[in-house]
């Protein structure tokens, strides 16, 4: 059964939480409001600490995740999405993590080159707030050294 998009994205965000404290880090989930993060993450050693800003989709086979216009300006190096793909078989989800610059940089590249192509009977697309990030080949797949750099061994 496919959950409600609100029950989505919480399912997400507390996997990952889970799965971060297993690991040894303290996953703090922000409040809904709280702007471009839903995780604080530290680490028990040193008390470093991450925002993540959780995307969550079902059975996410090459759709990607939708993002908007906003997270075009969410760049910080202490700030990382995760992507999470829930599946309908309960099983584990997949975690697909990306530094903020690496996705804000990828979503104003692809929509900017849509726009520049012309959609149907040649007419050109309208502008849109939407955007959406894909991981087809799995580049970012479970990259947990990306949160354990930052949160270990911080420069």
């Amino acid at each position: 059964m496919k959950n409600a998009k609100n029950l989505t994205g919480i399912a997400g965000t507390y996997y990952l939480a889970a799965e971060l404290s297993r690991r040894g880090y303290v996953a703090l989930v922000t409040i809904k409001n709280t702007s471009a993060v839903d995780l604080i993450v530290s680490s028990q050693e040193n008390f470093n600490s991450i925002g993540i800003q959780v995307k969550t989709s079902q059975i996410n086979k090459n759709q990607g995740w939708i993002l908007s216009s906003k997270n075009e300006n969410l760049v910080s190096e202490n700030i990382i999405y995760v992507f999470v793909n829930l599946k309908t078989d309960n099983s584990r989800p997949d975690f697909h993590m990306v530094p903020s610059k690496i996705v804000a940089e990828t979503i104003t590249n692809k929509h900017k080159k849509w726009l520049e192509t012309l959609g149907k009977n040649d007419q050109p697309h309208n502008d849109s707030a939407i955007r959406t990030f894909y991981d087809n080949e799995n580049i970012f797949k479970e990259k947990w050294d990306l949160i354990e750099n930052k949160l270990d061994n911080p420069k």
